[in-house]
């Protein structure tokens, strides 16, 4: 059974979102193991500038780094990363976990991305769209891909 971990910047703020996430984690738990770790988001000013907004995003990334499962695939989820369709997603979970990879952890920063040396070490960037999304909900659609993953390799019907 793999084990995922999604560390992500902030708490759900929306109900729905929290719900959409809830059920997807009830759902996981017939193939993976999964679990969100919530990292605090880093206060900047109403207007930062850009040494505050590097600043933010190397203390926002160091509390991502800190919760990284020892071993994991590490997955930076960025704007400029890769872009997978489910089917391919689903091969890499397969791909991976037939080379020994047991346990990955999912990476989603906050409203400013993710911090460079984290996506520089990553073992993937990868990218849900071209189109932006806020950080929130893009949790939400993550944990329904790996979802949809997990069911495309259990040939479970979720996936047509």
């Amino acid at each position: 059974m793999l084990t995922i971990t999604i560390i992500a910047v902030g708490k759900l703020k929306e109900a729905w979102m929290r719900e959409g996430c809830q059920q997807y984690l009830k759902r996981l738990g017939i193939w993976a193991q999964v679990k969100v770790v919530e990292v605090e988001e880093y206060r900047t000013p109403s207007l930062p500038s850009e040494a505050q907004i590097d600043e933010c995003l190397e203390k926002e990334g160091q509390r991502l780094k800190s919760k990284i499962p020892k071993g994991a695939t590490v997955i930076a989820m960025c704007i400029e990363g890769k872009q997978f369709s489910s089917v391919a997603l689903a091969r890499y979970f397969a791909e991976k976990a037939a080379n020994g990879a047991g346990s990955f952890a999912f990476l989603i920063g906050g409203s400013f991305g993710l911090w460079k040396e984290l996506k520089e070490k990553a073992d993937l960037c990868l990218s849900m769209s071209e189109m932006t999304f806020p950080h929130q909900l893009a949790r939400v659609m993550l944990l329904e891909q790996i979802y949809r993953a997990a069911g495309i390799n259990a040939n479970s019907k979720y996936h047509k």
